[in-house]
């Protein structure tokens, strides 16, 4: 079982669907991403639920740098194969995209003991207490 994006002419994902792995051939069809671009009328794009962050979950070869869910953008030209793109954090405005990852960051690292929230206005992790 392999996933599709379904990018409008924006390059904006407008639907994820689940469809046939790439190497399976169904009658006189081989090239699903083609076929199901054909069936929705718009680009549809092989996804790997198991990629994010540039990381395959599972040690494989990461695929398109993450998932992508409704609303991600698709980067063609990012990559060998493309990228999808989360959208930045509503409030979020100081965050920028890790090329590496292409997954939203604060412009400073949470810290990595305890419980922490971004504090936008402050440009700064507060700690969480319980109280």
């Amino acid at each position: 079982m392999a996933h599709y994006a379904v990018v409008n002419e924006d390059n904006i994902v407008v639907e994820v669907i689940t469809g046939r792995n790439e190497d399976e051939v169904v009658g006189e069809v081989s090239d699903w991403e083609a076929h199901y671009s054909e069936l929705k009328g718009l680009r549809c794009v092989r996804t790997s639920y198991n990629t994010r962050g540039n990381q395959h979950n599972f040690g494989g070869e990461p695929f398109r740098y993450n998932y992508a869910g409704i609303g991600f953008s698709f980067d063609p030209d990012k990559g060998t194969d493309g990228a999808f793109v989360p959208p930045k954090p509503e409030g979020f405005d100081s965050w920028i995209l890790n090329d590496e990852t292409c997954l939203w960051e604060a412009p400073v690292p949470m810290p990595s003991e305890g419980r922490w929230v971004w504090d936008e206005q402050a440009g700064a992790w507060v700690e969480v207490t319980d109280g």
